[in-house]
């Protein structure tokens, strides 16, 4: 009975064990970030701009080693499907490595779909990976 209770605990520990050992800055349970403005279906004019919201973590500025931080990527028109690498920087990967919570974003008309993916000190996603939903916008 002592050994099978001793494997038993040995097999649920297994999970948190390779979760540590994949080398990602580990999220807390429930944390989220979430896009307040604009919403969901909205049609906007450019620069349009764009609130962040987080629960469950706080914000840092990138480089910052404290359990329970990230700082804000702005994702539009793409996903990030890899998080055991750095988020890219590019037109549609923007970083917020400062610390903001608020961008001014300008947009070509059209409609655009956009995400928020909380990174770690080094820009790569925790884990497990703290996004939001997609929004997607319409621009004038």
């Amino acid at each position: 009975m002592k050994n099978a209770i001793f494997a038993a605990l040995v097999a649920l520990t297994l999970p948190i064990a390779a979760l540590a050992d994949s080398g990602r800055t580990p999220s807390p349970p429930g944390a989220k970030v979430f896009i307040i403005e604009p919403k969901d279906g909205a049609t906007v004019s450019s620069p349009v701009t764009i609130k962040f919201g987080i629960e469950g973590m706080e914000i840092a500025p990138a480089g910052t080693d404290k359990p329970n931080t990230g700082h804000h990527h702005l994702l539009i028109d793409t996903t990030v499907t890899d998080f055991s690498e750095a988020i890219p920087k590019d037109e549609n990967h923007i970083h917020y490595g400062k610390g903001q919570t608020e961008a001014s974003v300008e947009l070509k008309p059209g409609k655009h779909t956009l995400q928020l993916l909380l990174g770690d000190k080094n820009h790569i996603p925790h884990d497990p990976p703290v996004k939001s939903e997609i929004v997607t916008i319409t621009v004038q």
